[in-house]
């Protein structure tokens, strides 16, 4: 479980800077929000492509346009790993929730587009972003970085500083409006959904898209190289591998051991018994000469004493 005033979240950009900055004002994911109160925000590292940035800012000039505001100053940079500053979550509604909520407008429905909205207000920016590096879900934001950022907060005022109404559930759920419409004091539809509004409500979705496709690729890249057997090296000698699965021995014990064993088999041994089998060959020849050179031997010796006789 996360501290409260240390929890952070990493989103790639533009979405980390337009909340920063007070134009994000629901920040939209698959799962509920685990805290309540500060949360901070880290850019991730991933360059935003200049079609995702516009993208998302001509979404933002739709929304907005609902509610008759027409001036937004969109951030003029989008820095990457670094952390950006924090807002207040407030609320956690389902995306239903959200769209049949008829205190606020119309444009604050359409933001939600995804299962779970936070409920976000209050952002305030760091005078300098911090490099850091960022993690999934909601983590803790390291100390050493919580202290400094603490003190380098500045209130930021958005297009049209909000403040969400106290939400309470409804004790029968109406079926949500249309989205994009609701009714004036004659019971005519009003602010119905323009080509435009439709358009940058696509262009949104794919823009947030992308990053999902790339996260479902990397998971199934991580499962397969789990799944996939590893290599054998055949090539490893058995000496090699005693040496590396006696890493804890000292080197002259290894030394030690691979000479020892070495020596003992390959040496000494085969020395004896090649001595011993060469010594015993050399007998037997020197018998067999013997036994031919005998005859000769006794011809000379009669020739020698007859010799002598004379």
């Amino acid at each position: 479980m996360v501290e409260p005033g240390k929890a952070c979240l990493t989103l790639h950009q533009p979405w980390a800077s337009l909340l920063v900055c007070g134009i994000k004002r629901i920040e939209g994911r698959s799962w509920p929000c685990p805290i309540r109160g500060k949360l901070w925000i880290h850019a991730a590292s991933k360059v935003p492509e200049p079609e995702t940035i516009k993208a998302m800012e001509t979404f933002y000039r739709e929304l907005y346009g609902l509610d008759g505001v027409t001036e937004i100053k969109f951030p003029e940079f989008y820095p990457t790993s670094v952390l950006l500053g924090c807002v207040e979550v407030v609320e956690c509604l389902k995306l239903e929730e959200l769209n049949s909520w008829e205190e606020v407008s119309v444009g604050v429905r359409l933001e939600g587009q995804t299962d779970y909205c936070w409920l976000c207000e209050r952002p305030q920016k760091l005078v300098v972003p911090l490099q850091m590096r960022g993690r999934q879900g909601v983590y803790s934001l390291p100390k050493s970085i919580l202290e400094g950022a603490s003190r380098a907060l500045k209130p930021i005022s958005g297009p049209a500083p909000f403040t969400f109404p106290t939400w309470t559930p409804p004790i029968e759920a109406s079926p949500a409006k249309p989205e994009g419409q609701s009714r004036g004091s004659n019971g005519k539809a009003k602010g119905s959904k323009s080509a435009a509004l439709e358009a940058s409500i696509a262009g949104a979705r794919q823009a947030a898209l992308q990053f999902r496709r790339q996260e479902i690729r990397n998971l199934k890249q991580q499962e397969e190289a789990l799944e996939r057997p590893r290599p054998v090296n055949r090539n490893k000698s058995p000496h090699r591998e005693s040496s590396d699965s006696s890493a804890s021995s000292s080197p002259s014990e290894t030394a030690e051991v691979r000479w020892g064993a070495s020596a003992s088999p390959s040496v000494r041994e085969p020395a004896e018994v090649s001595w011993g089998s060469s010594g015993s060959s050399s007998q037997k020849a020197r018998a067999s000469h013997m036994e031919l050179v005998k005859p000769t031997s006794r011809i000379l010796t009669q020739a020698l004493r007859a010799s002598s006789g004379r």
